[in-house]
């Protein structure tokens, strides 16, 4: 997949695609319809927008996003887009009019040849452009538009919100059943404390700064080593919080492969969180954490292996 992270400068060969155009945060259900109905006019192309839109207009409001640019341009990856233009989201391209942004960006800058975005997609300077908007200014340019029409699940639109609002309860397998896949963290492997190595449990540690969480605690995960040369997946269980235990309070996604051995730091993973298993606890004593961990793992590698 050719990434763009501006509508200038598109190679000729990539100009000419069929688009899906939003924010695609979880690539939900609702969002791979979009991407399926694009994917039926030409070359795949999606538009989405880093940062999103929401953090640009209001920096200082809680962590809301499911997932990071990484993670989500691995998911689309996988729905075999061929080209993601990400465009920068900042003063310049929020002051665009439609009139603007149509003319500008998707037929100078990225030469799209059809776009295709949710009934409810708004665009321009003040969001003043309605999806009707885009149909009428995008065919002054040749450009074909298609809207499409909300996805439900159990007689409820899929949304972002609801799926944050699953996440927090921990309800995985509620959140699977809007996303159409496991929630994903993805990001590189950074030096932690190295507690864990010292327990008999080393961890994968990354950064979760900014995402809207999951439910803290131990989870079930399947963890996809990305980069390197253990490149491949894995059976494993997390640990995310703020590990009381330790005194510590900045959140933190800890994850213990099992049967691995192998140096991880620097190397992108992503982990799936399968199934909550409890929340995070403070003991007495390391013997009693150890003890929990044992059972943590023994408990996550049955709820893996019946999950296959």
């Amino acid at each position: 997949m050719k990434v763009y992270q501006h509508w200038q400068g598109v190679e000729p060969s990539h100009r000419g695609a069929s688009v899906a155009m939003g924010n695609f945060d979880g690539v939900h259900l609702g969002h791979q319809h979009v991407i399926n109905l694009a994917a039926a006019h030409g070359p795949l192309g999606v538009i989405t927008f880093e940062p999103h839109p929401r953090s640009f207009f209001a920096p200082a409001s809680a962590p809301f996003r499911l997932m990071n640019a990484e993670a989500r341009a691995n998911r689309l990856a996988k729905l075999d887009v061929q080209t993601l233009f990400e465009l920068p989201f900042n003063a310049t391209l929020a002051g665009l009019s439609p009139e603007e942004f149509v003319a500008d960006v998707l037929a100078d800058g990225l030469g799209v040849s059809h776009v295709t975005v949710g009934a409810d997609f708004c665009f321009g300077k003040g969001r003043r452009g309605a999806a009707t908007d885009l149909k009428r200014l995008c065919a002054d340019h040749g450009i074909t538009v298609h809207l499409a029409d909300l996805v439900q699940a159990d007689n409820t639109d899929i949304s972002s919100t609801r799926i944050r609002e699953a996440l927090t309860q921990g309800d995985t397998q509620a959140a699977k059943k809007m996303l159409g896949h496991w929630h994903r963290i993805d990001a590189e492997v950074i030096h932690g404390a190295k507690r864990g190595r010292e327990l008999g449990y080393p961890t994968a540690n990354m950064e979760v700064t900014g995402l809207h969480l999951p439910r803290n605690g131990v989870y079930a995960v399947l963890a996809d080593v990305l980069t390197g040369p253990h490149k491949g997946q894995y059976h494993g269980a997390a640990n995310l919080g703020t590990r009381p235990m330790f005194g510590d309070n900045r959140p933190n996604l800890e994850t213990h492969l099992f049967d691995f051995q192998g140096d991880l730091y620097g190397q992108h993973l992503s982990i799936a969180f399968v199934e909550w298993l409890r929340g995070e606890e403070k003991f007495d004593g390391l013997d009693a954490l150890i003890a929990q961990m044992d059972a943590d793992c023994a408990k996550a590698r049955h709820i893996l292996k019946a999950a296959q």
